[in-house]
C-alpha cells in the first residue's frame, strides 16, 4: 500500500500546470462514482426495510435504530479524526481504504440473522463511510478554483440522488427476485471492485493551490480549528440548519419506500421504480440548481449561499405535506418531485460556504465537524424519530401511521430556513480572507 503522505510542493506545482480539463472532469466523475456507492450502501436499507422487518420481526423503532443510530454513531464519531488525518496525509488513499471498509460491512449485512447482528454490521458501514465525504470535499476544493466550487461540489453531490436511486432500483429488484440478503452482498462486492481503480488513477493535488498565498498557513491543531469555527457564527447556523433539514431529508429517504408499500399498496419493484425515479430526477435537478445559484448569486453577495437554501426549505415543506396527503399516486409523483429537488438545493451552496469559512489547511476538519453535526442529528435522530412517531400513531392510524409521522416532522424544514437566514446575515463577515 502506498504511504499516506502529502505531496511535495514541486509535485503539486507539476500537477497544477500539467493536468487537463479532461482529467479534472475524470476526477469529479470518479469521486461521484465513489459517493454513489456511499449512498447506495447507506440508503439501500430503506428499500429493504419491508422484507427485513418481516423476516427479523423488527418494529419501526428498531428499523429506525438500525438505519439511523447504528450508522450515525461511528460515522460521526470517526469522521473528525479521519478528517484530521486527511488534512495531513494522502486523501486519495484515505477515501479508497474507507470505500473498501464500508463495502465489506455492507456485504456482511446480508449475513445478519438478528437485530443486533444487523446493528453491528451497520456500525461498520458507518466507520467506513466516515472517511469518504470530508476528504472528498477537500479534494474537490483543490481541483477547482473558488468561482467554480459551489457548482463542482453540487455536481459531486449528484452521488446522493444517483446512489439513493440505484440503491432503490436494484435493491427492490434483487430483493423481490432473489432476497434482501443478496442485495446487500451484491452492492458490497461492487464497491470492493471499484476501490483499486480509484486509488490507482487519482492523483493527490497540492493543498490550497487555487487560494492566495496568504490563505496557506501551517497545519493547525484541532483546538485551533475549533477556536476558528467558534468565532464564526455563520458556520454553526449553516451546520444546524442543514441538520434540521436532514432530519426530514434522511428520514423521508428511509421511510417513504415503506410508506408507498403500506399506504399505497405498491410491490417492492413498483415502489422502487416509482420512488427511485422521484429521487433521481428531483435530486439531480435540485442539487444542480443549488450549485448554479450559489456560484452565480454568491459573486454579488455571500449571503446568497444561505438565502438560496432558506427559500428552498420554505417552499418544500407545504409541497411535501400535500404530496403525503393526496390519495392519487400520479398526483403525488409530481408533488414529491418538486420538494425533493428543493430539499437538496442546499448542498452546493452550503458545502461551498463551509469550505470558504476556514483556511485550506483546515477544510477537511471543518467539513468533518459540519458533517458530524449534520449527520448525528439528521441520520441519528431523523430515521429514529419518524419511526418512533409512526409506532406512536399506529394505534390511531394503523398502516397509515407513517403519513402522520411525516406531517409531524415537516416543521424541521421551517426551522432549517430560519437558521439559514441567520447564517446569511453573518457570512460576509465570517468569510476567510
Amino acid at each position: 500500500m502506498a504511504e499516506l503522505h502529502a505531496p511535495s510542493a514541486a509535485a503539486g506545482a507539476q500537477t497544477n500546470s500539467d493536468e487537463s480539463a479532461a482529467y479534472r472532469a475524470y476526477v469529479l466523475f470518479i469521486l461521484i462514482l465513489v459517493y454513489t456507492f456511499n449512498f447506495i450502501d447507506r440508503q439501500i436499507i430503506s428499500v429493504l426495510a419491508v422484507p427485513i422487518k418481516a423476516e427479523l420481526g423488527l418494529s419501526d423503532g428498531q428499523l429506525g435504530l438500525v438505519s439511523g443510530v447504528a450508522f450515525a454513531l461511528f460515522y460521526t464519531a470517526m469522521g473528525i479524526p479521519i478528517a484530521r488525518l486527511a488534512d495531513r496525509r494522502n486523501r486519495v488513499w484515505i477515501i479508497g481504504i474507507s470505500l473498501a471498509v464500508w463495502s465489506g460491512f455492507t456485504a456482511l449485512c446480508g449475513y445478519a440473522h438478528s437485530f443486533w447482528q444487523l446493528f453491528l454490521y451497520r456500525l461498520g458501514v458507518g466507520v467506513g463511510e466516515a472517511g469518504g465525504v470530508a476528504p472528498s470535499y477537500s479534494l474537490v476544493t483543490d481541483y477547482f478554483p473558488p468561482h467554480q466550487r459551489a457548482k463542482a461540489l453540487g455536481i459531486y453531490s449528484f452521488g446522493i440522488p444517483i446512489g439513493s436511486a440505484l440503491g432503490i432500483f436494484f435493491g427492490g429488484y434483487i430483493a423481490q427476485e432473489f432476497s434482501w440478503r443478496a442485495a446487500f452482498i451484491a452492492c458490497g462486492v461492487a464497491g470492493l471492485v471499484l476501490m483499486p481503480l480509484f486509488v490507482l488513477t487519482l492523483k493527490e493535488p497540492a493543498r490550497g493551490r487555487f487560494d492566495p498565498p496568504t490563505a496557506k498557513v501551517a497545519q493547525p491543531s484541532f483546538g485551533e480549528v475549533l477556536r476558528t469555527l467558534a468565532a464564526k457564527p455563520a458556520f454553526w447556523y449553516l451546520a444546524f440548519g442543514a441538520a434540521c433539514s436532514s432530519i426530514m431529508g434522511y428520514g423521508l429517504f428511509f421511510w417513504l419506500p415503506s410508506f408507498f408499500v403500506r399506504s399505497h399498496g405498491l410491490t417492492l419493484v413498483e415502489m422502487a421504480q416509482y420512488f427511485g425515479t422521484i429521487v433521481l430526477i428531483g435530486g439531480m435537478a435540485g442539487i444542480f440548481l443549488g450549485g448554479y445559484l450559489g456560484d452565480r448569486l454568491g459573486k454579488g453577495s455571500k449571503a446568497a449561499y444561505a438565502l438560496v437554501p432558506a427559500t428552498a426549505f420554505i417552499l418544500a415543506a407545504p409541497l411535501f405535506a400535500i404530496g403525503i396527503s393526496v390519495p392519487s399516486l400520479t398526483l403525488a409523483f409530481f408533488l414529491f418531485l418538486v420538494p425533493n429537488a428543493l430539499a437538496l438545493v442546499w448542498l452546493g451552496p452550503v458545502v461551498s460556504a463551509v469550505q470558504h469559512l476556514v483556511a485550506p489547511s483546515m477544510r477537511a476538519t471543518a467539513s468533518a465537524v459540519f458533517l458530524f453535526i449534520n449527520n448525528l442529528i439528521g441520520i441519528g435522530f431523523g430515521n429514529w424519530f419518524l419511526g418512533w412517531m409512526s409506532d406512536a400513531y399506529k394505534t390511531a392510524y394503523g398502516a397509515d401511521s407513517l403519513r402522520y409521522s411525516f406531517l409531524t416532522g415537516l416543521g424541521f424544514y421551517v426551522l432549517a430556513a430560519i437558521l439559514m437566514y441567520l447564517a446569511s446575515r453573518r457570512l460576509e463577515r465570517d468569510w476567510h480572507r
